[in-house]
């Protein structure tokens, strides 16, 4: 029993933090939802890579104020492609603050910047030879560079990252966004749709905006959490039934060792009731203490084992008290139950032939 419940905890605690980790890696993948000014020209957007519209940064609080569970990570944004030191370079303020309309507090997606500070994309530290702890010039004001990022073989290198407010300031366009990123949090829905349920929504919310979803990263991310919920709807009651098949044969192993000790017995006069309770009774003091005992080895091996496996989630292993309460209150049961067909077959033999063997 001591086995079975540390597999069974070791096997919950691990696709747990599997969930964990999934769920990370795919938020990971980045912003799958752009929001932008309604007007925008969707080929102009394209070609630069944002819109040279833009509009009230109270979008974010109008989907905040609905409470709306299909955005999270509300992210308002702010670009301006500018000629600087020679190069075609994207000003980018980002807010210090992701939104959540579900009101739930999540970890940041993305940096947040000090005022009167910068980060610079790699191409342009890297060509300007620019460092860390450098003083820039921007549109006349001064910034001291803050970090210098890694490449990452896209627009973003050529970007250099504001503090929204700092931004918003700079190139005069006060309470102004052209963008606030997002993730959707619908990918499945009944009608196979979902960029369509989330335009639809945001229309009624923020008639001024527009929706655009990257649909391969939505999709990339619900197909992998998918495939870890199944992992774990299926697998876990085929391991409860192996458990249980287990558990059993070592019961009818144990009860057929003690033959003679149940041919005395009825022979003595004890009813078949009476023998069954000892050995039920039996199986409900070994499931409670392999319970208790399987709980802290599942356990233990999870926290052995996890940090080699998971990178993000194995801050979420940790102790599951409900799951110890479940198997001090399943444990005996499901010990009693796994004995019931080989109890039953023993008590029911007769003692003659018991005694003969």
């Amino acid at each position: 029993m001591i086995t079975i419940v540390g597999l069974v905890v070791f096997f919950y605690t691990m696709t747990r933090a599997t969930q964990q980790e999934t769920i990370r890696l795919t938020r990971d993948m980045g912003f799958n939802v752009r929001i932008i000014p309604g007007e925008t020209d969707i080929n102009q957007f394209w070609v630069d890579g944002y819109s040279k519209l833009s509009m009230s940064q109270e979008v974010v609080d109008k989907l905040v104020v609905q409470k709306s569970i299909n955005y999270a990570h509300l992210t308002a944004t702010l670009h301006k492609r500018i000629q600087w030191r020679d190069k075609q370079v994207v000003l980018t303020g980002i807010a210090s603050e992701e939104r959540e309309p579900s009101g739930a507090t999540k970890s940041k997606m993305i940096f947040a910047i000090e005022k009167g500070k910068v980060y610079l994309g790699y191409e342009i530290a890297n060509q300007l030879n620019i460092a860390e702890g450098d003083v820039i010039d921007i549109l006349g004001r001064q910034f001291e560079v803050s970090k210098t990022l890694t490449e990452s073989g896209s627009e973003d290198d050529v970007r250099i990252y504001f503090d929204l407010e700092t931004l918003q300031k700079l190139v005069k366009m006060e309470g102004r966004v052209n963008e606030v990123m997002a993730i959707n949090c619908m990918c499945s829905t009944k009608n196979g749709d979902p960029l369509g349920e989330l335009r639809a929504e945001l229309q009624k919310i923020a008639p001024e905006a527009e929706v655009i979803m990257k649909s391969s990263v939505a999709d990339a991310r619900e197909k992998q959490r998918k495939m870890t919920d199944q992992y774990f709807v299926y697998l876990f009651p085929i391991l409860l039934i192996i458990c249980a098949l287990w558990l059993a044969s070592v019961t009818m192993t144990n009860v057929k060792e003690r033959s003679s000790e149940i041919g005395i017995m009825r022979a003595l006069g004890f009813t078949s009731w009476k023998i069954s309770k000892q050995f039920f009774l039996r199986a409900l003091l070994l499931g409670f203490l392999g319970a208790l005992i399987g709980f802290a080895m599942g356990t233990i091996l999870s926290y052995q084992l996890g940090p080699n496996i998971f990178s993000v989630a194995k801050i979420s292993i940790a102790p599951n008290y409900t799951l110890l309460l479940l198997a001090i209150l399943i444990g005996p049961l499901f010990a009693a139950l796994a004995s019931l067909l080989p109890v039953l077959w023993a008590v029911n033999r007769d003692s003659a032939e018991l005694l003969k063997e």
